[in-house]
Order: structure tokens, then C-alpha cells, then sequence
């Protein structure tokens, strides 16, 4: 990171300093609030979290070499300078707000409801092309992670690419506001969070928070395929670029050719230009990060044979849609997180396996009231889109399995009495339940046959990884 003296860190966070005077000059060389990763000359900010308190490792991390410590608590006479805040993580994002303005360095903000990592992924992978890209990792994307993403930008880099995750109103705010974006993108509107959000339009409000701090000749870059985003107007007033596949759109792809699970072939058009590239990764939905990839190179002056390069080098990553060719299976590794909308992407990927399909999927979280209605529209998802074993596991995968069933019984139904069935799927799909990985773990043998292609997916909680670990084997 670009050095900060205590001097400057103390006046950002509205904290008061207490030390030797001498040390107030001195910069530090990073800024943690993991004590194991606190070396010489390192700030640490002592964070409470659920399990761990940061403020019971501080003598440690002194003892290790760090410059100063940021603390909530009144230290007394300890041999070491600290800065003393009301709160930590409020001082963790003033500092990194302090220092993002410092940079002179071009910021892409990515939000959604569905896509923003493999869309980030994307936009990284396009920028890279021309440009030193800082991205997110991992899930560093709410009010810790971003700030920490914040820090590890060096002087070399050119543009940062940050993801931003919300669960409630006021937290992109409180975003923004450290990440400065030049330009936003939006990938839908859907119903993730809406447990806290509401609604479609609490989400819709909540994401365009994103524009309350960003530069003011920036870009915002929209998915206008989304009903929500569609005709949008910012109170910024900035008038949005839009991607979709609609050809009034700015950006848009024509002559999709989906290759299985081989990725997509498709022609990419720009206002001036158009140019054909291949998707290494499957499903429909990254044409969409491809064009919103697209939107932003082109915001930043790239030129269709630099965006091109860039689409066809995104790879998959570990739990993102990642193809693993396993000795027995071969395992959609998709187990990051989850919604209703990603699921049924997911599950549309599966679809186009040429072997014998398996989904496994587990619970999805903070979908609100409707939550068993939108896991009994993934199971007949499943069964329409022809997959052959669908195994749900959890309490709300019950509702998938029996909104499954149910769909099954209703098309023999309907051939009884000749009816047309409503779907195109081949019938019947093997539906199981599990209560927990554990009881499934014990009879995955006996559900799964070699060379199946399964797919693994479920929120983040469920802790998923496991499941494809096993797989591997």
C-alpha cells in the first residue's frame, strides 16, 4: 500500500492517539485486522466479531512488530502507541476511505442480485488486457472486506474492480463511500436479501445507493434486460449505458451458439463495432457478464481486440460455475452461494451434460416469507430442464423435493387423461431428500453413478465445499 504516517490515520478515523510523539511521523507498512498477518511496521484494528475479539490479540501483534493498534478500549500504560476510536470497524472504513481518496486510480463498482462475482471475474479478467487490476478475492465484499481489498492497492495498479454485497439498506452507502467508484455496474434486480430488502424495488433501492458517492463524470453501466433497470433515471443525473441482449441496447450480443458445457460462442456489439468471441464458461448468463465486460473496457478506452482477449482468458473459479473433471464425475462445482435465480442458471448449465444429470442442491438463505415457494420453483425447475437425479438437502430443500414430486405426479396426470404436458423434460427424475449432508454423504454411492455430471450448489452456509471434496475422491 501507498504509506500513511499515525499522524494522518488518527485524523481520518477521529481517533485519539496515544504514544510517543516521535512515532506520529512514522508510516505503516500495512493495515490488518488478522493478527496473523500483522509484520513490521503494520497497523492492526482490533475487530469484536462473533466468535473472536480482536483486542485480546494486540499485545501479540505489537510483540510481532506492528506500528500501532486500534482499539475501542482504554489500554492504560502499555509500551507500544494505540489509537483509540469508538468504534473499529467504523475506523477500519474511514481510513480506507481516507486512503482510496489519496489514489489517483480509476475504481469499478459491481453490485447485483445475481453474478456480481462471476461478472467481476469478467470485467477483471477483460481490463487486465491493458491495465494493472486489483480485484476483489473471496467474499472481501461488504463493510470489512471491501476496506481490506481497499488497502492491498499498490502503486502499480491502474484500476481496482470491487465487488459490493448488500443485505440491508444504508450498507452501500456506507460503500461507496469508501470504494469512490468511477464507474458502477449493475447485474439485476432480483430477490436475494429480500428478507431484509422487501422487495424487488427495496432491492432496486438499496443497489443504486452505489451511485450516492461516485465520481460525478463517471459511468453507470446497467443490465437493460432487467425490468428494474430498464428506463432507470439516477438522481445523479447520469444517464445509464445498457447491456442485454435486446439490440436497444448499447451493448448486445447476437448469434448465441451455446457449445454445452464447452461455454458459448457469441458476436458482441458496441455502439461502433461489433467482434465474435468464445465464453469458456457455460450458461447464459455469461453472454450478460461478457457484455457488461465489454461496457466497461470500452468506458475505458480498450479496443474491441483487447475486450475480445479478455472474454475468452475468464476462467472459472472454486465454486463459481467451475468445471472439475473428477475420476468418477464430472462435477459443476457451483457451491459458493445461491439464490433462486443463480440456481435455476445452474441448473440450465447441468441441462446441457450429454451424460446422465445429477443436481445437489442445498438451502438457500434470506429469501423472506416466500422462501419455500422459491425452493418448490427450483425442484420443478429441475425436473422440467430433464435432470435426471435431483437430490435436496436441508430444511428448505424440502419444499424443492416436494414441489418436485408434485410436478411429477401432475404430468402423469396429464398423459392419463391426454392431455399436453406443459414441459419438454423426459420423465421421471429420481427425487431424494436429505435433512444434512451427513445422511446424504452415508447413500451418495448408491444415488450417483460413474460418470455422471453433478452439480453442486447451495448458500454459502451449508458449507457445500465438503460435497465436492467428497466427489473427488
Amino acid at each position: 500500500m501507498k504509506y500513511m504516517s499515525l499522524q494522518e490515520i488518527a485524523a481520518a478515523c477521529g481517533g485519539t492517539y496515544y504514544g510517543g510523539s516521535e512515532f506520529l511521523p512514522r508510516e505503516v507498512s500495512s493495515v490488518v485486522i488478522d493478527s496473523r498477518k500483522a509484520e513490521k511496521d503494520s497497523l492492526f484494528i482490533a475487530i469484536r466479531g462473533a466468535r473472536v475479539d480482536g483486542h485480546s490479540f494486540i499485545p501479540k501483534v505489537m510483540e510481532q512488530g506492528a506500528l500501532c493498534a486500534v482499539s475501542e478500549e482504554d489500554l492504560g500504560d502499555v509500551p507500544y502507541s494505540y489509537i483509540k476510536v469508538a468504534s473499529c470497524e467504523q475506523a477500519l472504513k474511514d481510513i480506507a476511505e481516507h486512503y482510496r481518496r489519496s489514489l489517483d486510480i480509476k475504481v469499478v463498482g459491481i453490485s447485483g442480485s445475481v453474478g456480481k462475482t462471476s461478472t467481476k471475474e469478467m470485467i477483471a479478467s477483460v481490463l487486465s488486457q491493458k491495465y494493472s487490476v486489483l480485484k476483489t478475492e473471496g467474499n472481501f465484499n461488504n463493510e470489512i472486506g471491501l476496506p481490506l481489498t481497499v488497502f492491498n492497492l499498490r502503486k502499480e495498479h491502474e484500476i481496482a474492480v470491487l465487488e459490493m454485497g448488500i443485505s440491508g439498506f444504508e450498507e452501500m452507502t456506507r460503500l461507496a463511500k469508501v470504494a469512490r467508484p468511477d464507474i458502477c455496474v449493475l447485474t439485476n434486480i432480483g430477490v436475494a436479501h429480500m428478507e431484509n430488502l422487501g422487495s424487488r424495488d427495496g432491492i432496486l433501492k438499496a443497489k443504486t445507493e452505489m451511485f450516492a458517492y461516485m465520481n460525478e463524470n463517471g459511468t453507470i453501466i446497467l443490465n437493460g434486460d432487467d425490468d428494474k433497470l430498464r428506463g432507470y433515471s439516477p438522481e445523479n443525473g447520469i444517464t445509464p449505458v445498457y447491456f442485454g441482449l435486446d439490440e436497444s441496447c448499447g451493448f448486445h450480443a447476437e448469434n448465441i451458439s451455446g457449445k454445452g458445457l464447452n461455454g458459448t460462442d457469441a458476436q458482441f456489439f458496441t455502439p461502433n463495432s461489433s467482434f465474435t468471441a468464445h465464453i469458456n464458461i457455460p450458461g447464459a448468463h455469461m453472454v450478460y457478464n461478457a457484455l457488461a465486460a465489454t461496457a466497461v473496457g470500452y468506458a475505458l478506452g480498450m479496443t474491441d481486440r483487447e475486450i475480445c482477449a479478455g472474454i475468452e482468458a475468464n476462467v472459472p473459479i472454486a465454486g463459481r460455475n467451475n468445471l472439475i473433471r473428477a475420476p468418477h464425475f464430472t462435477i459443476i462445482d457451483d457451491c459458493y452461494n445461491a439464490n433462486p435465480t443463480s440456481m435455476k442458471a445452474s441448473l440450465d448449465v447441468l441441462a446441457f451434460a450429454d451424460t446422465r444429470k445429477a443436481a445437489i442442491l442445498g438451502d438457500m438463505f434470506e429469501l423472506g416469507e416466500n422462501e419455500k415457494q422459491m425452493h418448490r420453483e427450483v425442484g420443478i425447475h429441475a425436473v422440467r430442464k430433464g435432470i435426471d437425479v435431483l437430490i435436496c438437502i436441508g430444511s428448505l430443500m424440502k419444499s424443492a423435493a416436494d414441489g418436485a414430486l408434485e410436478y411429477l405426479e401432475q404430468q402423469k396426470n396429464a398423459e392419463h387423461t391426454e392431455e399436453t404436458p406443459s414441459s419438454s423434460a423426459h420423465f421421471p427424475t429420481q427425487i431424494c431428500h436429505f435433512a444434512t449432508k451427513a445422511d446424504f454423504l452415508r447413500e451418495a454411492k448408491e444415488l450417483l453413478k460413474e460418470g455422471d455430471t453433478v452439480l453442486v450448489k447451495a448458500s454459502h452456509g451449508m458449507e457445500f465445499p465438503e460435497i465436492v471434496e467428497f466427489l473427488q475422491q
